[in-house]
């Protein structure tokens, strides 16, 4: 056995001595003590468990004094017929099983293993049944496979922090939209002020159902205590989970359908974005003394939106979402100041109790939709270092919104009163709009890329089927494959086409975000969450999500009729 035997000899100190030994090295990592020892044969001396080491390495400090050294003795003994030389590169100890005694004669015996031993110490967290369903775990089990589509491919490579994860929820949740809730609230009076804190509240808990529904519970056998096991990892692996049985081939075609919804209304999101884009940047160079063409306009937001093709990673995302969150404070701060600057001429007369039934619709449309974040959610979720903080940051982010919002639309109405535009920066003074106007044409900008990413997500990983620069497949930058670039650049050039070619766009928008935009937020979470859940639930949960259910239908119903009805008008 080389200069390794005399550490491995018959005798119990000498099996003793040795096991302290090969402790020390292990926790003190003496590396140039091994290159000492072992140089003559450059082999390692490796004490291998059987079948249920896996187990041993799990309830690592767990063990009692008695079972600890029936323990070593069951080492020794295994180390007396079972030695395996491995290379010194290729070898390593992960798991460590026994405790440290108070007498320096009795050691703790190290079990070592190949490097996928360590694949079996998952250091899965644990929730007792008082608090089960509070936090979000790591998978100890493999995911599982989707028959149809590769979005289940693996896990998403933990890449971003809760702070990030942040930043992309107030992307999505303060939108270009709230430029329009202003005006929202003097269609909807005192009752939008209601509307604005309980639509944050009803998103926020469709979000956390949403993602509650990716998580299976799991009882351990010994201890009895129940770990959630993340085994499901996108929108679309949820429908299928949830179709599943009810009728042959079902789960296949919903799990298209949600895709095909969500790829719609992120393309609508992104088509908005450009258009709103090209509209600032006209109005900002329309002062210049040679003024460009609006299709030139739009050309130009292309050119400056065309490094969104190469995102591979939520990182980058991130950071332009941080950007896009500081330019809309930046905003938010210029109107709220000028509006406190007309504080003395301020009336409360501008709300009133009784709203019009058509307009009061409309507005809640409008005031719930400015929520919305339920698209990006799993991947988010799944790509957090630590899931754990999911459900605090997005209660969050979703408060702190809400006050936003609320104190946003609130000073502008009382400053302008019945006279508040649809577009709240038209009622700023010439001097004031055009610096408001130049930050909102950046955070437009910065506004696309999410929805862009979430949507090219789709795209590649469940209908091209190429999951090698997705973010559940990466850890880290690298190129993007031939055809995941050609999908996003036709992504990007239909959005261009969209906003350069259809007319009455917005009204477009909005018949089929009244579609796919309530089902997505309002009537798909709560539905999979009674689905999947029912047993675990309280009858308060379930009223709950029913009654979310409903709100949802009443909201897309309403919108596709005013949407229709608006469109017919205008035609």
């Amino acid at each position: 056995m080389g200069s390794s035997a005399p550490f491995l000899g018959s005798g119990g100190h000498g099996r003793a001595g040795g096991s302290l030994w090969v402790w020390v090295q292990s926790r003190l990592h003496l590396d140039w003590t091994k290159r000492l020892f072992f140089q003559e044969d450059e082999e390692l001396l490796v004490l291998t468990q059987r079948d249920d080491s896996s187990h041993s390495c799990r309830e690592d400090g767990r063990f009692s004094p008695n079972r600890s050294s029936d323990t070593r003795r069951d080492g020794a003994s295994l180390a007396e017929h079972n030695l395996l030389l491995t290379h010194n590169e290729t070898t390593r100890s992960d798991c460590s099983v026994g405790q440290k005694s108070s007498a320096v004669g009795e050691a703790a015996v190290v079990f070592s293993g190949t490097t996928d031993s360590s694949e079996n110490c998952d250091k899965t967290e644990t929730l007792s049944s008082d608090n089960r369903g509070e936090r979000g775990f790591e998978s100890r089990a493999p995911p599982l496979q989707s028959s149809h589509t590769a979005s289940t491919a693996g896990t998403p490579s933990p890449t971003i922090t809760a702070w990030e994860a942040g930043w992309n929820v107030t992307n999505a949740i303060q939108g270009i939209f709230v430029l329009g809730l202003p005006f929202a609230l003097v269609q909807s009076g005192y009752a939008g002020l209601v509307l604005l804190a309980l639509s944050a509240w009803v998103c926020n808990h469709t979000g956390r159902i949403l993602v509650s529904c990716l998580y299976e519970e799991e009882q351990s056998e010994e201890s009895g205590s129940v770990s959630r096991v993340r085994v499901r990892h996108s929108y679309q692996d949820v429908t299928e989970a949830c179709c599943k049985g009810l009728w042959p081939s079902w789960e296949g075609v919903a799990g298209w359908v949600v895709n095909v919804a969500q790829v719609i209304e992120l393309l609508m999101t992104c088509t908005l974005y450009l258009l709103v884009s090209t509209n600032l940047l006209f109005d900002c160079l329309s002062a210049a003394p040679a003024a460009l063409p609006r299709s030139v306009c739009s050309l130009l937001s292309l050119l400056l939106l065309l490094p969104c093709l190469l995102l591979t990673d939520l990182r980058p995302v991130s950071v332009l979402s941080l950007l896009c969150s500081l330019a809309h404070g930046l905003i938010s701060l210029l109107v709220m100041l000028f509006c406190l600057s007309c504080a003395s001429s301020w009336y409360w007369s501008s709300l009133s109790l009784s709203v019009d039934p058509e307009n009061f619709l409309v507005s809640v449309g409008v005031i719930i939709f400015s929520y919305t974040s339920q698209i990006f959610l799993p991947s988010l979720e799944g790509s957090m270092k630590d899931r754990g903080q999911f459900n605090t940051m997005l209660g969050r982010t979703h408060g702190v919104a809400c006050i936003m919002k609320t104190l946003f639309a609130l000073m502008a109405v009382l400053t302008w009163g019945s006279e508040t535009s649809e577009v709240i920066t038209d009622n700023l003074p010439p001097n004031l709009r055009p610096i408001v106007n130049m930050c909102l044409l950046a955070k437009a900008l910065l506004s696309y890329p999410l929805p862009f990413y979430a949507a090219a997500e789709i795209l590649q990983t469940c209908v091209l089927r190429d999951a090698s620069n997705s973010s559940s497949s990466k850890h880290g930058g690298g190129g993007v494959s031939r055809p995941a670039l050609m999908a996003r650049c036709t992504l990007l050039l239909t959005s261009y086409l969209l906003a350069l070619l259809v007319p009455r766009f917005s009204l477009l928008m909005g018949l089929t975000g009244s579609v796919t935009g309530a089902a997505l937020t309002l009537i798909l979470p709560c539905l999979f969450h009674l689905r999947l859940q029912w047993l675990r639930l309280t009858v308060r949960e379930r009223l709950t999500d029913v009654c979310i259910l409903s709100l949802g239908v009443v909201c897309s119903v309403s919108g596709v009729i005013c949407s229709v009805k608006r469109l017919v008008e205008r035609s």
